[in-house]
């Protein structure tokens, strides 16, 4: 029998500009969901610095660089939990900032995911574009890294999927006006490569903006195996089974 893997997404509000709440808030969230069992833990764009910004100059308290304070924190504490986590934030890099995703574990830092479309919306109006998808070898998985407006674009998931990934991750921030992503993208890119996609998204209102939640885990299939609801924070767990997304010749 092929082996499971339970997964957690943690659909949380982020305080703008307040880096240290929002990684004791994700310290928190990864103690509970090491607590459910699971061995993948996802958060959501930005979960460490917030989004809405006006400038580069107005986010750039809220960065990091990766390696960085909270990646090497982050790391001594899934080698505890025996746990992988993958995390957005803000990440600086000389004078450039990217909108990017760490993947962490017991062995410390896995690796680094920096956004390659970019939408004319927040911070992403003044970030650098990304310009490599990585494929992250983990132990239970090879897995992509997404971020949000990326799920737009069909290269990019096709790009990872023909590389071997069996799990795409996608940390978001959907707003209000993108319920098109849960409705049909996620299901769309999971069902035309066959793997597992796993959409983390935030909630809450920043500067004005309402994000619409809605955390999902679609199978290779494009079912939707698990949703969070759009109002409120929660962890969205989910058991999956890596091993079929390998499977790619099938008849429907």
């Amino acid at each position: 029998m092929s082996e499971t893997l339970l997964v957690a997404l943690v659909q949380m509000d982020v305080h703008r500009s307040d880096k240290t709440a929002n990684r004791n808030h994700i310290i928190g969230k990864l103690r509970e969901c090491a607590e459910m069992g699971a061995k993948l833990v996802i958060f959501p764009e930005c979960a460490l610095s917030g989004y809405v910004f006006n400038s580069a100059e107005e986010a750039l308290p809220a960065t990091e660089t990766v390696p960085g304070e909270t990646s090497q924190l982050l790391a001594e504490i899934c080698k505890e939990l025996n746990i992988y986590a993958v995390v957005g934030l803000l990440e600086h890099d000389g004078e450039a900032v990217y909108n990017s995703a760490f993947v962490v574990g017991p062995e410390g830092l896995v690796g680094n995911y920096r956004k390659s479309h970019l939408p004319i919306l927040g911070i992403d109006r003044y970030v650098e574009h990304g310009n490599d998808l990585p494929i992250f070898d983990l132990p239970f998985a090879r897995i992509g890294v997404l971020i949000c407006y990326d799920v737009r674009f069909p290269e990019a998931c096709r790009s990872l999927a023909l590389r071997g990934a069996e799990l795409i991750v996608l940390p978001t921030n959907w707003p209000q006006g993108a319920e098109s992503s849960p409705d049909f993208l996620t299901r769309a890119r999971a069902f035309e490569n066959r793997v597992y996609l796993l959409a983390c998204n935030r909630v809450g209102v920043e500067q004005g903006v309402t994000f619409i939640g809605r955390s999902q885990v679609v199978a290779p299939n494009g079912q939707v195996l698990s949703e969070a609801h759009g109002e409120n924070e929660a962890i969205l767990d989910c058991e999956i089974t890596p091993a079929n997304a390998r499977q790619k010749r099938l008849i429907f």
